[in-house]
């Protein structure tokens, strides 16, 4: 029957839900139930490779993986960043993070579980030996029940190193690991597990999270290389500030050349914070999984042997805190690098101010001079105006003197001069007013 309708047209219990949907809400859905094994039990034989690619070789992992599944009419969709689907007697999971592709191999019907990858088919082999990248991890897994007779546990733990054997319950004792985490001679390491009460996805979840605690713990460990070759050229350009700050407190140099020194060694700084930023950002990261991981585990020592958490913080713990000294001095350094500057062009601000000042009282008097001297100009020009308008009147007074015999040309001359010399002071004052108005 259909559902009852309603004033909009949606059926009852029909509200549009997906067709209001975020556009990211599937593909968010999608991704919780992704990046999980296939169910699996006791006795199966299990390999993972995990190879580095970088960030630009997702494609050719992903067309590596393509072109084994196409021999058995598969494909592997273009945009999947994970993929799972069974070839032959055998399942292949592959999944692309940002730098690292893993592919897992799970064969379930292995009567004997083992080491090696015969189980797998030689074409496997052959598909292994052309992996795209450089192989970070490769782990052979044999996982056993606990029927599994005592003869065959010990004869699969004979290859370990028994300096180096790992021996605890994990999963609240459920299951029980070995291994001695090392290279073997096929270029594998290798996991013995023993279910010892596991059920459902348990197996799967229990392998997944040792592979993941492995795996990012090696990504993880990849910044502590790069710290310990990088720290002699911290330590070189901290000396290097060092002797620049005291040159700067000193005043031993010139400003010009400890400007040129610290913008050489600000470059360095920057220079080597780009290189390490991404490795030693990861590395945290990483190290932050293998935490939650190894908490996941509920590791349980078994008595005369290390656990899994005892082998992973005796060394990841100290490379992390060597990678985290590493940045916390890179960003030490650059603050000091900033200090020194402001101190710099603290100094250099201050002498131009100095120089600013100086050239300032210079020019006052350059003024004040140039003042006094356009003071004696218009003294100096008062008395040639006024010799010249003097002189005019004179010539003046000459023709009067013919029309009126009584002026006489020299006393009236003289008389006009007081008059003449205030009439030219009173325009030069005026015009001088003028042009300093405008």
């Amino acid at each position: 029957m259909g559902g009852l309708a309603l004033a909009d047209g949606h059926e009852a219990g029909d509200l549009g839900m997906l067709a209001r949907s975020h556009p990211l809400r599937a593909a968010l859905s999608e991704e919780m139930h992704t990046r999980k094994l296939p169910h699996f039990a006791a006795p199966a034989q299990l390999m993972q490779i995990v190879t580095h690619v970088g960030e630009q070789g997702t494609e050719d992992s992903r067309a590596h993986v393509a072109a084994l599944c196409s021999r058995h009419g598969v494909d592997v969709p273009a945009t999947a960043r994970y993929f799972t689907c069974r070839i032959d007697a055998y399942e292949l999971v592959w999944e692309c993070h940002t730098e690292v592709a893993s592919y897992m191999f799970i064969r379930r019907d292995v009567t004997d579980p083992g080491f090696g990858i015969d189980p797998f088919g030689t074409f496997v082999a052959d598909w292994v030996a052309k992996l795209p990248g450089k192989v970070i991890r490769a782990t052979q897994i044999a996982f056993v029940g606990r029927d599994t007779p005592p003869h065959r546990i010990a004869a699969l733990t004979r290859p370990f190193a028994s300096d180096d054997l790992i021996v605890c319950d994990v999963v609240d004792g459920r299951a029980r690991i070995w291994s001695d985490f090392r290279l073997h001679e096929d270029g594998f390491g290798r996991l013995l597990i023993v279910d010892d009460g596991l059920e459902g996805a348990e197996p799967a979840q229990l392998v997944q999270r040792l592979q993941e605690l492995g795996n990012y713990r090696n990504l993880a460990l990849l910044g502590l290389p790069l710290a310990q070759n990088l720290t002699p050229r911290v330590t070189a350009l901290e000396q290097r500030l060092s002797a620049l700050t005291a040159a700067v407190a000193e005043r031993v140099s010139d400003d010009d050349s400890l400007l040129d020194e610290l913008s050489f060694l600000s470059a360095e700084l920057a220079r080597l914070m780009a290189e390490t930023r991404y490795r030693m950002s990861a590395t945290r990261a990483y190290a932050q999984l293998c935490a939650d991981r190894l908490h996941s585990l509920a590791v349980t020592s078994v008595r005369g042997h290390p656990n899994l958490a005892d082998f992973t913080e005796r060394r990841l713990i100290p490379a992390m805190r060597t990678c985290d000294s590493f940045s916390q001095r890179l960003e030490d350094l650059s603050q000091r690098v900033a200090w020194t500057s402001s101190l710099l062009r603290t100094r250099v601000d201050t002498a131009l101010a100095r120089q600013n000042r100086d050239l300032l009282d210079s020019m006052n008097h350059r003024a004040n001079l140039q003042l006094r001297l356009q003071h004696t100009v218009e003294g100096l020009s008062v008395a040639a105006i006024s010799y010249y308008v003097v002189g005019l009147l004179g010539y003046i007074f000459k023709l009067l003197h013919e029309s009126v015999p009584a002026l006489k040309p020299e006393i009236a001359t003289g008389l006009s001069v007081p008059a003449i010399v205030i009439l030219v002071t009173l325009a030069m004052h005026r015009i001088r007013s003028k042009l300093e108005a405008h």
